[in-house]
């Protein structure tokens, strides 16, 4: 369990965690640095799919339903005390989904939602959501992930590491494409939304869509820089997230 469910540091007198679910093309890594920015009583969980990582040897999810399911298993798995549950870009939409599915299947429900650079699933997948899109070649795809996302520079100088990058967004794309929004899904815990002021992903609607799916609490929080904000931001973004913040850090 402990190639899906990513603890990097070992806290068993933890109270509460910070469960997170990856963005289109990534995986674990990306969250793993937040365990130095979190507080001291919350354990950091990062859920890893199929296909990367300690799970590089499994095949990836072939569309939505099979990555939603694998993901409400691992995150089954990693809620042995109270927790958050957060999730970037794609993972925003797979957070939303896995906590209908937990309520469904008489899970552990997340004490709250925090849902970051992602537009409301309720108004369908539409051309801004899918960009990345499927038909972009490998070197544009590369282009995007090195300046939108976080692919580090070391895997750009090596080829074999960029193809790997390349399938594994690839993969992603394709499950992402065959996202589905399930009519009268809603929040039923307190939801914040984080969107980065510069992000053209996000439409001008977007808080309004989200606010019409909150059954509980609402909070909208905008953060300097684009779809991955500002390194700085990015670096310490659990600081911003309303159930760890306390006073939300300056920007």
């Amino acid at each position: 369990m402990d190639t899906i469910v990513v603890r990097p540091r070992h806290r068993p007198e933890a109270t509460r965690a910070l469960v997170c679910l990856g963005f289109c093309g990534g995986g674990a890594g990306p969250y793993l640095g937040w365990a130095d920015v979190v507080p001291q009583d919350v354990s950091l969980a990062a859920i890893c799919y199929p296909g990367r990582e300690g799970r590089f040897a499994e095949a990836f999810a072939t569309d939505w339903d099979e990555l939603a399911e694998d993901a409400t298993a691992a995150v089954l798995a990693a809620a042995d005390r109270p927790y958050v549950l957060f999730g970037h870009s794609m993972g925003g939409w797979m957070a939303f989904d896995v906590a209908s599915r937990l309520e469904r299947h008489g899970g552990r429900p997340p004490e709250a939602l925090v849902i970051s650079s992602t537009n409301a699933p309720s108004g369908g997948l539409r051309p801004r959501d899918m960009f990345p899109a499927q038909e972009e070649t490998d070197e544009q795809l590369l282009h995007w992930m090195s300046v939108n996302g976080l692919l580090p520079a070391h895997v750009l100088d090596d080829p074999d590491l960029s193809e790997m990058a390349v399938e594994l967004m690839r993969a992603d794309i394709k499950v992402r494409d065959s996202f589905r929004h399930r009519a009268g899904t809603r929040a039923r815990v307190p939801l914040q939304v984080l969107t980065g002021a510069a992000d053209d992903v996000i439409e001008p609607e977007a808080t309004e869509r989200w606010r019409e799916l909150a059954e509980s609490a609402f909070r909208h929080d905008r953060l300097p820089g684009g779809h991955f904000y500002t390194p700085d931001v990015w670096a310490r973004l659990p600081a911003f997230m309303a159930p760890f913040a306390g006073d939300p850090p300056g920007v």
